[in-house]
């Protein structure tokens, strides 16, 4: 499926947070959103990424938008890694990855010559409506929330 392009919309989905609640579209819904999907918890790139958006969720708040990552990793181990971590923000399991598939974000990859699917690390930000203002493919791990300030401030 082709990646949700700026302008499109999220579409209906139903996941589940680390805290085992339910999570839809319509929680998406009511102020902006950056909607980030990663590969895995607990990897150097992946808890980079977490750390830099930890650390910049107040000032992203203050912007009046809210967090949510989303990686095919299960709700117990979202709850280490964000127990581990101190992370302050939703994760949502998607463990059937239907959600990164509908994003376009579930794409084959290739490392040390093995070919696998999966997440294509991809940050969305989201108006109030689940539409999408902004895509950042290439994300810098180590400053994902500068990255994110940039493109506000432009």
């Amino acid at each position: 499926m082709a990646k949700i392009q700026i302008g499109g919309f999220v579409p209906e989905f139903k996941s589940v947070t680390q805290e085992g609640a339910e999570f839809t579209l319509e929680s998406l819904k009511g102020s902006p959103t950056v909607l980030y999907f990663y590969p895995k918890d607990n990897t150097s790139g992946c808890t980079l990424e977490a750390k830099s958006l930890r650390d910049g969720k107040e000032e992203l708040l203050r912007r009046g938008y809210k967090i949510v990552g989303v990686s095919p990793d299960s709700v117990k181990s979202h709850q280490g890694f964000c127990q581990k971590h101190e992370l302050n923000f939703t994760l949502l399991a998607d463990t059937d990855h239907s959600l990164a598939e509908a994003m376009g974000v579930w794409q084959l990859k290739k490392m040390y010559g093995r070919e696998y699917m999966g997440i294509v690390r991809t940050t969305f930000l989201l108006d109030a409506e689940a539409r999408v203002e902004h895509i950042i493919e290439k994300v810098d791990t180590k400053d994902s929330f500068g990255q994110i300030i940039k493109l506000l401030d432009k």
